[in-house]
């Protein structure tokens, strides 16, 4: 009988290390499957990238937008990212003299999703797209993703956004842009070491009437809150003249 018992339970183990063990298996073949597409995946976007057609990079940024909403980015993924958010400007096509490549709105949407990578890379990129390009779009977006990734070490960031603000105040002052300024300094705000230059900058987007009123009201409610100017002055200030 206790023989019985013995060669029962050997026979059960071994059920159960077949068991694992073909799992295990499974598992293994589904990683290396899932790698695999991913690494296909990631070679279609960076060539789709790559193209001169308009279409083309569209699509890769779709692909990239599945892929970084799904958890997962990559060296080709970010190579593409940076291949799109300087398209026109880092990098041009020219047919007689005449740039062929210039789309600023797969520019912005690269610029997009880095932010939504959140790496000291893509902020790399960001920051130079930002000091690079002159459509009011792209900078826009690119300050709101230099905002959403929240790295600002020895206020670099911060201090590219004041030069931006400073750049479009005179050139095309532009609502739009500032009010994404303005949101960037405010998720920035805690890791400034230097307030005083983003307040002036600030401060030059409140008193600048070129701006729509709720431009300059948010720019006056985050003096409220940077400096503690008082409610009644601010709104009495940001009147219209």
């Amino acid at each position: 009988m206790k023989s019985a018992k013995i060669i029962l339970l050997l026979c059960v183990g071994l059920l159960f290390t077949s068991f694992a063990f073909s799992q295990q298996t499974v598992q293994e073949e589904t990683t290396v499957e899932e790698e695999y597409l991913s690494s296909v995946e990631d070679v279609i976007i960076r060539e789709l990238a790559d193209t001169d057609d308009r279409d083309n990079k569209l699509v890769s940024l779709q692909y990239i937008r599945g892929a970084i909403e799904g958890g997962r980015t990559s060296p080709d993924i970010i190579y593409a990212l940076e291949s799109l958010a300087g398209e026109g400007i880092s990098s041009q096509s020219r047919t007689n003299g005449r740039l062929m490549n210039n789309f600023p709105d797969v520019r912005a949407e690269a610029c997009e999703l880095l932010g939504q990578v959140k790496t000291e890379e893509a902020k790399t990129i960001l920051v130079k797209t930002a000091l690079a390009d002159n459509e009011p779009t792209v900078v826009a977006a690119a300050v709101r993703s230099l905002g959403d990734i929240g790295i600002n070490e020895k206020d670099e960031v911060v201090s590219t956004i004041i030069w931006v603000q400073k750049k479009y105040a005179t050139l095309n002052p532009t609502s739009s842009l500032a009010h994404e300024i303005l949101f960037a300094y405010e998720k920035l705000g805690d890791s400034v070491e230097d307030k005083s230059p983003m307040i002036q900058s600030i401060s030059a987007i409140a008193s600048n009437y070129t701006f729509v009123p709720a431009v300059r009201q948010k720019a006056y409610d985050l003096l409220r809150q940077l400096t503690g100017v008082s409610s009644s002055n601010s709104n009495r200030s940001s009147g219209e003249k």
